[in-house]
């Protein structure tokens, strides 16, 4: 294939890597609002190069014909979760989807790669709307917790630098720290729920702390500016104490004077 047509063959790959990155996080918006937790803590995406696919398809024997059904992780999204739990969560919200289908699994979590390696793969078929029409392709999910995403990018790098062959001292000390990160993955499922209530808290106090600083503009809005100003004094002496019962009743507050300045009411 020349330039011109490997363009034309990644085109609809960049688009579905774009499209799923946009679904993955609205949906972490979603669940964030209606449950205050989601199993996705962030996305990333990509489109293999050329030279990667001229790779692969050389070590699967891969014809150059049979690419899009021979290399299923061209486009190839990879969510990174906070714990080992919400692994099965994300996979189970993937399966439900009616804008993809699951074409196969690959639980490397239980059954982890010789390396050390751990991850949840899941292979896709996703429909993509290209200016000649609907166009199915296949992409590659990754599912992840922070620390094998650690792990798996160090053990990428040192593949890389090693062409494939790891000297065996690296390959041990590679495999005792993939074991540290199952440790770790271990200890912060131990204390999920503790990690999870400090999470709300703080993210509830951070949107109070923004509920009040946007009502005190709102009344300069209704050029209520010393009764703005007497309550932007009151917010910096409640910040100092950090006392969430006070920010809450001084948002009641602020609302209340917000209402009557809709109404016009001048006391």
């Amino acid at each position: 294939m020349d330039g011109r047509d490997w363009k034309k063959f990644l085109l609809p790959y960049e688009q579905a890597v774009e499209e799923l990155k946009v679904k993955f996080k609205t949906l972490r918006g979603e669940l964030k609002s209606r449950e205050e937790y989601s199993p996705i803590e962030f996305v990333t995406g990509r489109v293999k190069k050329i030279s990667s696919v001229l790779e692969k398809a050389k070590r699967l024997s891969v014809h150059m014909d049979h690419l899009e059904s021979g290399i299923e992780d061209i486009a190839g999204i990879r969510i990174m979760c906070q714990f080992v739990e919400d692994i099965d969560r994300l996979a189970d919200l993937i399966r439900s989807r009616q804008d993809m289908s699951v074409v196969y699994e690959k639980d490397y979590i239980t059954n982890k790669k010789p390396s050390g390696y751990r991850s949840f793969h899941i292979i896709i078929e996703y429909p993509v709307q290209t200016a000649l029409g609907m166009k199915r392709i296949l992409a590659e999910i990754q599912i992840r917790t922070l620390a094998m995403n650690f792990w798996a990018t160090i053990e990428h790098s040192l593949n890389y630098k090693y062409k494939e062959k790891l000297p065996e001292d690296v390959r041990n000390r590679l495999s005792k720290a993939a074991e540290a990160a199952y440790l770790l993955d271990q200890e912060m499922s131990s204390i999920r729920g503790e990690i999870v209530e400090a999470q709300r808290m703080f993210e509830d106090n951070s949107n109070l702390v923004n509920k009040v600083l946007n009502y005190i503009q709102e009344l300069y809005f209704y050029h209520r500016v010393r009764e703005a100003a007497q309550f932007q004094l009151r917010f910096n002496e409640i910040w100092e104490t950090e006392d969430v019962w006070a920010l809450s009743d001084l948002a009641s507050e602020i609302e209340a004077a917000i209402s009557r300045a809709k109404k016009g009411d001048q006391s």
